[in-house]
């Protein structure tokens, strides 16, 4: 099944600063970029925090936006951050859960090499029911269940997909249903699968997924 990887979706031209970097620069960066947020790093170009256009209204309104009050005084820490191989669906759900707007990316040393917005990540969901249901139908029924093309009903509208057919067990149209839900641009599944008896799926999937590698 194809995934997104952040990498091939984030801006890798990022806006930085350092920790000594004064609030006033901060401001008129994200005016001028139209941006919400600037990840800071160290003189090694990892990140240490970021700070938003949030934590600068709240040191305003504090009395603190002083062009000497810098950015490590004024960052969030730590920082959240995903690596340029995390799934797309993966730091949706943390920008999701921790109600923030942009992640920053980093490689394997946690050096910035580029930056996740919220904006980015809509952008790729914004996929046509066609798209969702031919990689419903090619990528998980066929190539990664063994079914065939028509042996499922796949309709899908607006992101919603429904599944509807009859399989060997209730293990795989668990199966099924799963792999589904994380198809990039899916809102949600209904199943109206039904199964012939109870059971543990244990077709090429699941055994791909104990490492065995798929045809």
């Amino acid at each position: 099944m194809k995934r997104r990887r952040v990498g091939a979706v984030m801006t890798g031209d990022v806006v930085r600063a350092y920790g000594g970097t004064p609030a006033a620069e901060l401001g008129r960066w994200m005016a001028e970029f139209g941006i919400n947020g600037v990840p800071v790093v160290d003189a090694d170009d990892k990140v240490i925090g970021v700070v938003s256009a949030t934590d600068l209204e709240r040191a305003r309104r504090a009395g603190d936006s002083s062009p000497g009050r810098c950015a490590q005084a004024l960052m969030s820490a730590p920082a959240r951050t995903v690596r340029a191989d995390d799934s797309v669906v993966r730091a949706a759900r943390l920008m999701t859960s921790y109600g923030i707007e942009r992640l920053p990316v980093v490689d394997e040393e946690a050096r910035l090499v580029g930056m996740l917005t919220r904006r980015d990540v809509l952008r790729l969901f914004a996929r046509s029911d066609e798209e969702i249901r031919d990689e419903v139908v090619d990528e998980i029924v066929v190539r990664m269940m063994w079914l065939g093309p028509r042996s499922i009903d796949v309709a899908v509208r607006d992101g919603v997909v429904t599944l509807a057919g009859c399989l060997d067990s209730s293990g795989q149209a668990a199966v099924l249903v799963r792999m589904t839900r994380q198809t990039d641009g899916v809102t949600a599944v209904v199943s109206r699968l039904t199964h012939r008896y109870e059971g543990r799926y244990t077709g090429p999937e699941e055994t791909a997924g104990r490492g065995d590698p798929l045809p």
